[in-house]
């Protein structure tokens, strides 16, 4: 078997996965509705759909197909093999109700940024942000702060791998943009996030790293831009995210 074989996807498991990310996203649907919108034929979509309910991955009910709990399995088992998790875990609770607003730990895999744990205090305002979200790391703060530990040559190779893509009007999408606001991270030791993602959402985040100085994850705090200031961001908010930070990466050196 050649390199370029061993590297090309296998188009079946791809339909599946396909099908899996489209329940995901849309909730129940019937394979007519499915094989539309993945521009696939019906007979297809079924078998694959059928392969999948037999492996308990998708549930047929009375309205269509749905993802199964099965997959539950996988995911708590994937966050249950970072470290980060465990560690990370009481800080971002402490934070939440100390601050009342959402917290995020966040982590990075193939270049893209996943929320491992978020906790929410008595002020904090919903995002669509939830455990398991998979998202592109400029568009985060914790995915700035995560970005600017990395090498320029890794953030490098994440640009061509995913792109630079909007989520707002105010979304980075600009190369060199990006790399003058992470070296203005590396100086100051925190990200902001200025309605990049959500329109009049603040956040902040800091970048958890190992001993080597890799970095392992973030943490980041949002809220509402009203109550969220610049100012606030940038001394309160950010000293606080800083001092956990740094709480973690120690017990995480002793985990």
């Amino acid at each position: 078997m050649t390199v370029d074989e061993q590297r090309r996807p296998v188009k079946t498991a791809a339909t599946s996965f396909a099908i899996l990310d489209r329940l995901k996203e849309r909730g129940t649907l019937g394979p007519t509705a499915l094989a539309a919108e993945l521009d696939l034929a019906k007979s297809t979509v079924h078998r694959h759909l059928k392969t999948l309910e037999q492996e308990g991955f998708v549930v047929l009910d009375d309205d269509g197909y749905r993802v199964g709990l099965r997959l539950l399995d996988f995911g708590i088992h994937a966050r249950n093999q970072h470290n980060l998790y465990e560690v990370a875990k009481p800080k971002v609770d402490e934070l939440a109700e100390q601050t009342g607003e959402k917290v995020w730990c966040v982590t990075e895999e193939q270049g893209r940024g996943y929320h491992l744990y978020g906790a929410g205090g008595k002020h904090s305002v919903r995002t669509p942000a939830r455990e398991g979200t998979r998202s592109y790391l400029h568009q985060l703060a914790a995915g700035k702060a995560i970005l600017s530990a990395f090498p320029d040559d890794r953030v490098d190779e994440i640009i061509e791998q995913h792109g630079l893509p909007a989520k707002t009007q105010d979304t980075i999408t600009d190369r060199d943009e990006l790399f003058e606001q992470l070296a203005t991270i590396r100086k100051r030791g925190f990200a902001l996030n200025l309605e990049e993602i959500v329109p009049k959402l603040h956040a902040v985040g800091v970048p958890i790293t190992d001993q080597a100085g890799y970095p392992v994850g973030a943490i980041s705090l949002s809220g509402p831009s009203n109550r969220l200031t610049d100012d606030r961001l940038e001394n309160e908010l950010a000293n606080l995210l800083l001092g956990a930070a740094n709480e973690v990466e120690i017990n995480l050196s002793f985990s």
